[in-house]
């Protein structure tokens, strides 16, 4: 009996234990829902930079959050490189930061504008988007899963003329 509980406090504990092997890119494409997330990074130039030494914080929209975009918004950002790049970017904060870490208030995204953290006992949201899974590690910084592709303040992604 003592083995089964032991096993299981394990497989608990190793997870938030065992060092990170790969970046940020890499943990994204392992993941394997953040197949449009990554194809932007790609396309936007920002995988070296998520790729490097640096620390990050990325909050990461699942394939799900993309497709809640308006229709042809999300053709039309691809087709846009710049905007791609400062989308993307809004989505990633300089610096380790664990959930625990994360406090109510405001931070300064890659993108150059703020991104308003609001968390509660029960959740963590960013601008409205929910953290549905947090504190993914990677070797330079950490990944939190969001529901929803965020934007700053005032910016809309239209929908593609038909």
């Amino acid at each position: 009996m003592n083995e089964s509980k032991n096993a299981s406090a394990n497989q608990h504990g190793n997870t938030n234990n065992a060092s990170p092997s790969k970046n940020i890119v890499d943990t994204l494409i392992a993941a394997g829902n953040f197949t449009t997330f990554v194809a932007g990074i790609k396309s936007a130039g920002l995988t070296d930079k998520l790729s490097g030494k640096e620390q990050f914080t990325v909050f990461a929209p699942t394939d799900d959050a993309f497709k809640k975009l308006p229709r042809g918004a999300l053709e039309a950002l691809l087709k846009d490189s710049e905007k791609l790049k400062a989308v993307l970017s809004y989505h990633v904060v300089a610096g380790h930061l664990l959930a625990q870490e994360i406090k109510s208030g405001e931070l300064m995204t890659l993108q150059g504008t703020l991104l308003t953290v609001a968390v509660s006992s029960a959740s963590v949201q960013v601008n409205g988007a929910h953290v549905k899974k947090a504190d993914i590690v990677a070797t330079n910084g950490v990944v939190h899963v969001i529901d929803a592709v965020v934007m700053p303040k005032n910016w809309q992604l239209l929908a593609a003329a038909a």
